[in-house]
């Protein structure tokens, strides 16, 4: 890199926020640790995970600490996730929300979630066994093969989608 790049450099890191300096920030984690726990938890009900599938997609904290936060939470109380429970509740909430996007029903996507699928990534198992596999990876592969679905990569069709008879070239218009 030569000398004359480096001044700019430096002038875009002053424009730019530096990743989790203040994202990441204790006062901000307390902040977002109760609602996020509420809501991992209401999706944990929805999806009909056990106790040992829950503690599995938090990291596996200890049980005590685990309920010492649902506790907290319920009661809207002040405590802090660390980053890494955080980001594993945020990728839990991007899967739900694929899901929402991506089938009709609650019901259906968990259907998904919980049905053997033939894509490589899940060796044929359920999604939702790799959401629960106790890895942060696990997690967002899941998350990850949402969005591209989300954006147009190959999903096997849903209910929607089964009954779609492809348009031919008598029907398409130009003007």
């Amino acid at each position: 890199m030569s000398n004359d790049q480096g001044p700019r450099l430096s002038e875009a890191a002053k424009v730019l926020p530096r990743l989790g300096k203040s994202r990441f920030a204790p006062a901000n984690r307390r902040r977002l640790s109760a609602p996020a726990l509420r809501t991992f938890l209401a999706i944990a009900d929805l999806w009909g995970l056990t106790g040992e599938q829950r503690l599995l997609i938090l990291g596996y904290p200890s049980r005590s600490t685990y309920h010492k936060w649902c506790k907290q939470a319920r009661e809207h109380g002040d405590f802090t996730l660390d980053v890494d429970v955080l980001t594993r509740i945020s990728t839990v909430l991007g899967i739900h929300q694929g899901l929402g996007i991506l089938f009709p029903t609650e019901q259906l996507g968990v259907e998904w979630l919980r049905t053997p699928h033939n894509a490589i990534i899940f060796g044929r198992r359920p999604p939702i066994h790799l959401a629960t596999s106790g890895s942060q990876d696990g997690l967002l592969t899941v998350r990850r093969f949402l969005d591209g679905a989300l954006g147009g990569l190959y999903m096997q069709p849903n209910t929607i989608d089964e009954a779609f008879m492809p348009y031919d070239d008598a029907e398409i218009v130009f003007r």
